[in-house]
């Protein structure tokens, strides 16, 4: 019974050194929960401790120095999100316009309409397209007489270019009732006086017939202008000049 006695005695202690044991290691855990905190919260009033992770997680958003530098530097290599900053000098330096004259400011437009030009070649003895443009007959201010001007589209380049004189012979194109066909003695052109025989064609009859007309009067014009200056048919100068010259 004594040794029964012993054994409670012995398990007694061991149990109150357990519970020792516990509760000191509980105070222990307490008091480390407890310096933490006031070691935080001493470094929060100085910009430490959760303060910093606070930070941190503010600048999260923001990119750091080196990761802006990278940013500015990828978007530097993108063609599309740059803006295009070059300035180039002009090579060329373009003068003030210069008025060209083409020998048709001293004349007045009775007529004008489309048409198509073609002259006969006698050697190929077959027609050749001259070019297309705006036919018209030029009246000079001063001395009355009517010339016929025509230029091709775009280039403006001269395709017929003489006085309508009583020789000449209005005559309409075999098969067609919008075409007439005329010989000229002296079309300058080319630049130099040339006999040329010619056709022209417009888009309907209407107009083929509405420039009969004004060829025709205008050749009964020159005609009594010519009588009364006793000269014979006169030759055109090329529409560079200024002043149409005569026939020799």
């Amino acid at each position: 019974m004594a040794e029964n006695t012993d054994t409670k005695a012995v398990d007694t202690k061991t149990g109150i050194v357990d519970t020792a044991s516990n509760a000191a290691a509980a105070v222990a855990s307490t008091a480390t929960t407890a310096a933490t905190t006031a070691k935080d919260n001493v470094f929060s009033m100085f910009g430490g401790g959760p303060a910093k992770v606070k930070k941190e997680e503010e600048d999260v958003d923001e990119p750091s120095g080196s990761s802006k530098a990278k940013k500015d530097a990828e978007e530097e290599d993108d063609p599309e999100n740059q803006e295009p900053d070059a300035h180039f000098e002009p090579v060329v330096h373009l003068t003030k316009e210069v008025e060209t004259k083409t020998n048709e400011e001293s004349e007045d437009m009775v007529f004008k309409m489309r048409a198509k030009l073609f002259k006969f070649d006698r050697e190929s003895r077959e027609w050749k397209e001259r070019g297309t443009g705006d036919v018209r007959l030029l009246k000079h201010k001063e001395n009355g007489k009517t010339r016929l001007v025509m230029r091709r589209d775009k280039t403006l380049k001269v395709c017929a270019n003489h006085y309508i004189v009583p020789e000449m012979k209005l005559s309409p194109n075999v098969g067609s009732d919008r075409s007439w066909v005329w010989n000229a003695a002296a079309d300058v052109s080319e630049g130099e006086p040339e006999a040329q025989t010619l056709a022209i064609r417009f888009a309907n009859s209407e107009n083929a017939n509405k420039f009969k007309e004004a060829f025709l009067l205008a050749q009964q014009e020159n005609e009594g202008l010519m009588k009364s200056d006793s000269t014979e048919a006169p030759a055109v100068e090329p529409a560079t000049t200024e002043e149409p010259a005569k026939e020799a």
